[in-house]
């Protein structure tokens, strides 16, 4: 498994809390991005759109760290 604790100053912090943090950063990014090429005023739910976008991006960088996180 991946998600194994990260030793950061002796404390420690679950690597989800930091994937989380990624996909918050990814999400504005992402949602940045669609709101200046598709624009404001599209017929979207703005928060479950915001969440699912979130969800979808954590997942995807816990996916992709977690066998970095395993050998480190």
């Amino acid at each position: 498994m991946g998600l194994k604790e990260i030793a950061i100053g002796g404390i420690y912090v679950s690597p989800l809390l930091l994937y989380a943090l990624l996909g918050f950063i990814g999400a504005l990014i992402v949602r940045t991005l669609l709101h200046k090429i598709v624009g404001q005023h599209t017929p979207w739910f703005e928060a479950w759109f915001d969440a699912a976008l979130f969800v979808i991006i954590t997942a995807t960088v816990a996916f992709v760290f977690s066998p970095i996180a395993g050998i480190v």
